[in-house]
């Protein structure tokens, strides 16, 4: 019965998480047109980083709650759940192959790459501290310098979001923007403190429990954000909503959580979830020389995830 409480209020939870962050994101979009920001500006600043805030938000606060193990684990599931099953599943609705431009190929992919060499050797040994992670944060402004500059050329601006016609007072955005903080903020605290009592539950580990249902909740956001978009034939943005979001994961978020108190990576992370983290990226990276990813290609990202969890929740 208590493990039947505990799924029920993470699902709620998470919901809220979700739902909060789309509002929060919204606001902070609505207040960014209001202050004279740019679109590009808009889109690259505020709009990757509201749709990473429920994994960012859930990290900080699981460090404060002394269950640090919990962040590397779902840094590790987004990642994974984000190439392996949000984008092939992306692939696979789309019915039609996914062109990749140049800058995919050769900038997003390389810090794609970049990012998970950080993350695989700052966990390698068991604990990031904040002396590590702040090479990830120092990278992470490096990749957001680089995306506004290239805002101004023509092969960027093809992704930018459109101001949107609002008629939403200052005061109104505003009031949305902290009301919707709040209720992040919660609903986080309660993702956290259910996952604990699942964990319990079940008698394995937080970190497990984090990369599996925390990973894969948090990630819906993406999911739906790609699979619309690649279904309305803008292929790139989908790809570059994937490659955003773990990039984001793998550079930003241990570097801001670990300001809170060193991180913990439990040995069944290091011992196969870690170098499979790395392994897949490797294999992405291959993959999307040819400047394209198939359906038949994206079915094969499916069966790789699939496989990963049963191994991870030991059902194969």
């Amino acid at each position: 019965m208590e493990l039947m409480i505990a799924l029920a209020i993470f699902v709620v939870s998470v919901g809220l998480l979700i739902a909060s962050a789309k509002f929060f994101t919204g606001a902070a979009e609505t207040l960014g047109y209001r202050f004279g920001l740019s679109s590009f500006v808009v889109g690259v600043v505020i709009v990757s980083v509201g749709t990473s805030l429920p994994e960012l938000i859930s990290s900080v606060l699981s460090v404060r709650a002394g269950s640090s193990e919990i962040v590397p684990g779902n840094i590790i599931g987004s990642s994974l759940s984000n190439i392996l099953f949000v984008l092939g599943l992306t692939v696979v609705l789309s019915r039609s192959r996914i062109d990749l431009g140049a800058q995919y190929i050769y900038i997003d992919l390389n810090y794609l790459a970049g990012a998970a060499l950080i993350v695989v050797v700052t966990m390698f040994d068991g604990t990031v501290h904040a002396s590590e992670a702040v090479i990830g944060l120092l990278a992470y402004c490096a990749y957001v310098f680089y995306l506004l500059k290239a805002g101004n050329t023509n092969a960027a601006s093809d992704a930018l979001p459109h101001p949107p016609e609002t008629k939403s007072s200052l005061g109104w955005a505003i009031g949305i923007l902290l009301a919707s903080g709040v209720v992040i903020f919660f609903s986080a605290n309660q993702t956290i403190d259910s996952l604990s009592k699942i964990a319990e539950s079940l008698g394995v580990s937080k970190a497990i429990v984090s990369m599996t249902l925390l990973s894969v909740g948090t990630t819906l956001p993406e999911c739906v954000v790609s699979v619309s978009a690649a279904r309305a034939g803008k292929a790139g943005l989908a790809v570059g909503n994937v490659l955003g979001s773990c990039i984001f994961n793998g550079l930003m978020i241990p570097g801001v959580a670990s300001l809170f108190g060193a991180l913990t990576v439990p040995s069944e992370l290091i011992h196969f979830s870690l170098p499979f983290y790395a392994a897949v990226t490797l294999f992405f990276y291959l993959l999307t020389q040819d400047k394209k990813i198939s359906p038949f290609e994206g079915a094969l990202l499916l069966l790789i995830y699939a496989l990963f969890m049963g191994k991870v929740a030991n059902l194969l």
